[in-house]
Parts: C-alpha cells; sequence; structure tokens
C-alpha cells in the first residue's frame, strides 16, 4: 500500500507514520494540499492520503477530481475536537484517526480502506490447474489475459501474478476501463500535458508512467474504445507511449495484465475489438472456472471470509453449521467470489447462535439459501411417491401381480438403482436380484442401472 501524508510533521504525526510503515505500507510526506496534488500529478502514486484536518480537505478533494485524480483521504488529528472530525468527514474524508496514535486502530483503517489484503484461496482441482499454469508463467513478462465471469476473482489473479513476478516490489496498477469514460481514460492511461485540452492546468503523468518497472493491469479491456484500442497496441509493440498533447514518445517499462468478463474472439468477429490487440495480450490465457464449477473452493472461501469479517467487525469467530455448507455448496452463486464473499460478510453479522447457521446465510433480497435434500432423498421420496401411486391401483389384482407391478415400478422411479429400491421395499438386494432374474425369464422389460447407479 502506498500512503501520502499530508501536513507538517507533529511528533504525534511522525508515529503515525512510523506505524503505518510497520504495517508494510510505502509512506511518502509533503506539507500542503497544493503539494500533495503536485505529487500524485507528477506520477506519484497513493492509494490513500493521510491528511491533517485543520487542511482543507474539501479543496484538496475537488482540486485532485479536476486532474481526474481519485484517492481516499482519511483525516487525523492530535487531540481532536468531534466537531472538527466530524466536519473533516463531511468535506469528503472517509475515516477519522485521532492522534497520538493505536497501532491497531492504524492497521484496522489503512487495511479497511485499501482492502490490499485479497489472497488467492483455492483447493478445488479445477482452480489448482490454473494456478499451476499461473506459477508456470508469472516470473516472465509475457502479457496474460485474464478471463471469467464478473465476480470469480480475476483482479485477485493479477495482484497474484505481480506478487509472484520479479516486479513485485515496484507498483501495481489497476485501471478499470468500463468504469471511466471514454473522454477521460486517454488520459488515465496516457497522461496529459499542461493546456492540452480545457482543464489541464498541469502536467499530468497517467498509469503507464506510474506502473513504470512494474505491473499494469488493464481491467476489463473489452470496453475500451477502438481509438484507445489502436494507442494501446502501440505501447504495448513499442513501450513507448505519447501524453495527450505531448511533442515526443515516452519510453516505459511494464509488464501489462489484462481481464475481461466477454469472450474476446467473439468481440473481434463482431468488430468492437481488434485482433491485433487480442493476440499482443493474450499470450497466455488464465481462464478462471466459475465458483459452481469449483465445489471444494465454495467451502474454503466461505471459511476465510467467516474468519475475515469476524476479525473485522471484532465478533468472536464461528464454526459454520452442516446444513449451511449443504446449502452452500448447493447454491449456483451466479455472483461468484464477490457474492459469496457478501453472504458470508452478512451471515457472520446475523448470526447469533454458537455456529453460523443456514438461516444467517442470506441472498441480497433478504431470502435465505434453498434448503437442501439429503443425498439419495431424491431417490427416496420418487420411490415413495411411486409406491403410494401403485398401491391405490391394486385392487382386482393377484399378490403376484401386486409384487411385481410394485418392485418394478419403484426400480424405475430409482432409476434402476437397486439398492435404493430395496430399501424402499423393504427386501434385502438377493431377494430383489431373484426377483428381477425371474422377471427377465419370463420376456419382462426390467429397467436397467443407470451411469453412476448401484447394480447390485
Amino acid at each position: 500500500m502506498r500512503l501520502l501524508v499530508v501536513g507538517k510533521l507533529s511528533g504525534q504525526l511522525s508515529v503515525a507514520v512510523k506505524m503505518a510503515m510497520e504495517t508494510g505500507a510505502k509512506v511518502a510526506h509533503v506539507e500542503t494540499p497544493t503539494q500533495a496534488t503536485a505529487a500524485l500529478l507528477k506520477g506519484q502514486g497513493a492509494d490513500l492520503l493521510m491528511v491533517d484536518y485543520e487542511l482543507d480537505i474539501k479543496s484538496l478533494i475537488e482540486t485532485n477530481e479536476r486532474e481526474h485524480i481519485f484517492v481516499t483521504v482519511v483525516a487525523c488529528g492530535v487531540n481532536p475536537d468531534p466537531r472538527k472530525a466530524a466536519f473533516a468527514i463531511s468535506q469528503g474524508a472517509k475515516e477519522f484517526i485521532p492522534l497520538p496514535p493505536d497501532a491497531e486502530l492504524i492497521a484496522a483503517v489503512l487495511a479497511a480502506v485499501s482492502d490490499d489484503s485479497r489472497p488467492l484461496v483455492t483447493v478445488d482441482p479445477s482452480m489448482q490447474a490454473v494456478l499451476k499454469l499461473a506459477d508456470q508463467v508469472a516470473a516472465s513478462d509475457a502479457s496474460i489475459l485474464i478471463t471469467g465471469e464478473s465476480g470469480v476473482g480475476k483482479e485477485v489473479m493479477a495482484r497474484y501474478l505481480h506478487e509472484k513476478s520479479k516486479r513485485a516490489q515496484r507498483p501495481f496498477i489497476s485501471v478499470n476501463c468500463a468504469a471511466i469514460p471514454d473522454n477521460l481514460l486517454e488520459s488515465e492511461l496516457f497522461g496529459h500535458e499542461k493546456g492540452a485540452f480545457t482543464g489541464a492546468m498541469a502536467r499530468r503523468i497517467g498509469k503507464f508512467e506510474e506502473a513504470d518497472g512494474g505491473t499494469l493491469l488493464l481491467d476489463e479491456i473489452s470496453e475500451m474504445d477502438a481509438r484507445l484500442q489502436a494507442k494501446l497496441l502501440r505501447a504495448l509493440q513499442e513501450r513507448v507511449i505519447d501524453r495527450v498533447g505531448g511533442a515526443k514518445p515516452v519510453p516505459v517499462n511494464i509488464r501489462v495484465l489484462a481481464t475481461s468478463n466477454r469472450n474476446l474472439a467473439q468481440a473481434v468477429k463482431e468488430g468492437t475489438f481488434r485482433e491485433d490487440l487480442l493476440y499482443r495480450l493474450n499470450v497466455i490465457n488464465l481462464a478462471l472456472p466459475p465458483l459452481r464449477e469449483r465445489p471444494a473452493d465454495i467451502l474454503a472461501l466461505s471459511e476465510h471470509f467467516a474468519k475475515k469479517y469476524s476479525e473485522a467487525n471484532a465478533i468472536p469467530l464461528k464454526p459454520i453449521s452442516l446444513e449451511a455448507k449443504r446449502r452452500l455448496q448447493a447454491h449456483p452463486w451466479p455472483g461468484n467470489v464477490r457474492e459469496l464473499e457478501n453472504a458470508m460478510h452478512r451471515a457472520v453479522l446475523l448470526s447469533s447462535g454458537p455456529e453460523i447457521d443456514a438461516e444467517a446465510i442470506r441472498l441480497p433480497d433478504g431470502q435465505p439459501l434453498n434448503p437442501v435434500a439429503p443425498i439419495g432423498m431424491d431417490y427416496v421420496n420418487r420411490a415413495a411417491e411411486a409406491a403410494q401411486s401403485a398401491a391405490r391401483s391394486f385392487v382386482g389384482s393377484t399378490v403376484a401381480e401386486v409384487e411385481q407391478k410394485l418392485i418394478l415400478d419403484t426400480l424405475s422411479h430409482c432409476l434402476g438403482n437397486r439398492t435404493h429400491a430395496a430399501n424402499i421395499l423393504g427386501i434385502s438386494i438377493r431377494t430383489l436380484r431373484n426377483k428381477l432374474n425371474e422377471y427377465t425369464a419370463a420376456g419382462l422389460s426390467v429397467p436397467a442401472p443407470q451411469s453412476g447407479s448401484s447394480a447390485a
């Protein structure tokens, strides 16, 4: 995490900076809001601004936004006045840290605001295969395209690749191409010179230069318009960029990763994505399977998120009940890992017993996950219904005819599964086998076992 401290360094603020550095944050310091904006424009990237609440926080945020710089602000102050702290929040600060500082508070606020702690949690074989490939290519400088449904963990994989690369000690810069309007994205990526367009009051260093030496993630690359795709292709081929309004190219040394939740090959056919850019980005493709195809990961991630949000909310960690686990694994999770994370966050807050039970795990509309029939009960229920229906039609038949019809109907509704049929009928497998041999010898049609069913 990169932290920019804004304000004159009093003793207590110096202690706060030291504590922030002990959490692993990279800390820089300026004295005034003007210096802060200037540092950001020059490419001194920051994930968080820690600002003295005596300064004009609103003006700082507005000045940054005019330059298309969007960085979270946390206010801080020595022996704080509650009214000033509240005013700082009203001016746009996301949090307030009182000084003298508490080490755990600073660590918690920085972690909550930056959300840098996003480990790649997986135990499922399908995801393990993708992870093995990622480990093979992480150390290279090859461009990698990470594909998969929304919420499946593409940015987490990108960060994993960066941390495993030889650029791990350099910046990791992420740009969401879908979240920034086309007329602003060019400046965001490539920067601009003073006077390049109305409102360009100073030179702005773009994300390509900010990521120099490190990794640049182009998130949802499929949403970039055709004109910018051409400029991006040149940057990838030549390893130089052109600032908007610039007179000469600027060399950059970066590794580019890209993500997409769309089929880019199809987008090429539709004419919305350049084929040559796809080839340049897709040196290696890491296709992340949706969560519904990674059943083992559902429980591993559920337990990870339960622990994460129990700690974040200072709530004792509770185990997940057996019924809750069964419902978690049976749910299709259309929103993938992101949806599961939100569900487990709610579950931690809603759980009132000694376990996180099934009723605490709720969907965004407040509904609990659907109950799941016990394993094998689908066969049992259908067979029981068949037996009841058959019994009503037995009047007027001989005992042998009733027995034959009951056995064959029950077996049919068990999809040929001999074990389940015998259990429903209350007879042994041997007795059932003997009866079926008799029926076969008499020329009757006997249901064959389905694939995967017991043929006993």
